[in-house]
């Protein structure tokens, strides 16, 4: 795919007119209260004053702030956390940036109060000052975010008052390096824009029938073999094969390096082991984990595969528990993903093992599922509670709800909205993924010959900005909905560029569903705002679609 390249004009600012000739923040995802004043406040060669009780990491951010508006400006700023701050400040005599503490703000919340003569930041924690810093860089010419001086710019801010909170704890967005393999830098690249629109979850896809890309110490063939396949499908044809090895994966050293970029930046990094299904290439690499011994070969197509991890071993077991506690190991975060997706059951019905396993749980058939969805049951809770004993909560697809769910189980809703509200009705914290709305690998535009070649079906910009999480849920199962995520699956996505399209500008009307009050919503609002977006991403280097407006 061809880079996509425009030009832009130095003189773009934060503001925009509405069709209505109003005045329009680029503001992208809107905050929760906007209060535009009178004059504005010069930011170059200001002094940068900070509470002196600040941790480590809102110290960091707040100089590296400092640091890009003396680079693009050419003017020094200083950056100091003086004690005595507070007293200087209830006096009304400091001037400049100010970020001061206030515990009263949610973990998350800030607020901003600009004058002429000051710009006071507030927050209680981390991050809340890093969100309150990327709604600075918005309200500053769109040149901030590059890496060279320019002076012909006005560098000021508007007088505003913006006090600011998420709507939901969990804004997340997904990335499938199972199908194919993106490189650690480029990962980064995907943490940095969703820093930009404020989401803080990476839901980080590791394994496939594809290709398994997390680095095992203790089952080296994961990587030695699973991570690669000899060959890849031509476009939608599964009866061709390009005969290119390909594959890749990631050393637990650069899963960590990533982990700790993530943190910096606000975001939690969720790793998704998939199982009991979607382990081809496990076996591959294992295959005395399947019901029939293999030999088994890392997919080179798409689709859904009938070979599974067999759930009558305890070899199985042992093996999940073995690479769960890798995984804990490297990723802090409160939430493991373990996929329970897409997960035929035609080996167990033939299984000896499987059967057996049926028979000493005493698992019966009824009028609603098999023994064998109840047997996938059996796996999930199996592992949800050997993940619970370390101190960790598992996420699944909508299908773990196929059956019985252990409580404390968190679903993941991707087909469609049915089964997010069903399970949010049955007490279940869920977090909308709906295809409907949330799909990316899905194209951008219905005239689908003029767009690269996607799985199907049809997501404008448009379509993602106008998903709602509650419609159609009583008001008892709101707190449930834990948030919104967005799915970039790369089944026939190989390359960095084509990522970044496929992201990009729909990440910009994703972050307003998941951050910005119902009420804040205005689709005419956000498509004057998202016009200056295209000149942030082409700075910072990224390709993109194209907006239609």
């Amino acid at each position: 795919m061809k880079r996509i390249v425009a030009l832009f004009s130095t003189a773009l600012i934060c503001l925009g007119l509405s069709a209505k000739g109003e005045t329009v923040l680029n503001l992208i995802p809107y905050p929760q209260s906007v209060q535009l004043g009178k004059g504005s406040f010069k930011v170059a060669g200001v002094t940068f004053n900070g509470d002196p009780a600040l941790d480590s990491r809102s110290r960091e951010v707040i100089s590296q702030f400092a640091s890009r508006i003396e680079l693009v400006s050419g003017k020094t700023n200083s950056v100091a956390f003086p004690a005595g701050l507070d007293a200087v400040v209830a006096k009304g005599k400091a001037k400049g940036f100010l970020f001061m503490l206030d515990k009263s703000l949610g973990e998350e919340a800030y607020t901003i109060e600009i004058t002429p003569s000051k710009a006071m930041v507030k927050a209680s924690a981390f991050p809340g000052f890093f969100y309150a810093i990327q709604t600075l860089y918005q309200l500053l010419p769109v040149q901030i975010y590059g890496k060279h001086p320019v002076s012909e710019v006005s560098w000021r801010i508007p007088a505003i008052i913006i006090r600011d909170e998420p709507r939901f704890r969990h804004r997340g967005f997904m990335v499938d390096s199972g199908r194919h393999f993106f490189s650690v830098d480029e990962i980064k690249k995907v943490i940095d824009m969703m820093a930009i629109y404020k989401m803080n979850r990476l839901h980080w896809h590791l394994t496939e029938d594809q290709g398994w890309r997390f680095e095992s110490k203790k089952y080296p063939r994961l990587t030695e073999i699973g991570a690669f396949r000899n060959g890849t499908m031509i476009g939608k044809d599964n009866t061709t094969n390009d005969g290119i090895r390909y594959g890749g994966y990631y050393t637990q050293d650069e899963l960590r390096d990533v982990v700790a970029y993530a943190e910096k930046k606000n975001i939690t990094i969720i790793p998704e082991i998939d199982l009991p299904g979607h382990m081809q290439a496990a076996l591959a690499a294992y295959p005395n984990l399947g019901c029939t011994g293999g030999p088994y070969e890392v997919s080179t197509t798409w689709g859904i595969k009938k070979e599974v991890l067999c759930a009558g071993k305890e070899a199985t077991f042992t093996f999940l528990e073995d690479i769960l506690t890798e995984l804990t190991d490297i990723f802090p975060s409160e939430y493991i993903h373990i996929g329970g997706d897409e997960c035929p059951r035609q080996r167990w019905k033939e299984c000896p093992d499987c059967q057996q396993r049926i028979a000493e749980l005493g698992i019966k058939s009824d009028d609603k599922h098999s023994a064998e969805d109840y047997l996938q049951n059996y796996v999930t809770a199996r592992i949800q509670a050997f993940l619970n004993s370390k101190g960790r909560k598992i996420i699944g697809w909508d299908e773990i709800l196929e059956g019985k769910l252990a409580e404390g189980a968190t679903v993941m809703s991707w087909r469609g909205v049915k089964g997010g509200l069903k399970a949010a009705q049955m007490g279940y914290d869920v977090i909308m993924s709906p295809n409907t709305y949330m799909y990316f690998d899905y194209y951008q535009s219905a005239d689908k010959d003029k767009e690269p070649l996607a799985i199907g079906h049809c997501l404008p910009l448009e379509k993602v900005y106008s998903y709602e999480p509650y419609t159609d849920l009583p008001a008892e199962a709101c707190p449930h909905i834990l948030g919104v995520q967005a799915n970039l699956w790369t089944e026939f996505i190989g390359t960095n560029d084509y990522l970044e399209y496929m992201m990009l500008p729909r990440a910009a009307a994703l972050s307003e569903v998941q951050w910005s009050p119902a009420a804040a919503k205005d689709w005419e609002s956000f498509r004057v705002r998202i016009k200056a977006a295209p000149a942030v991403y082409a700075i910072l280097g990224y390709n993109f679609r194209p907006l239609d407006f």
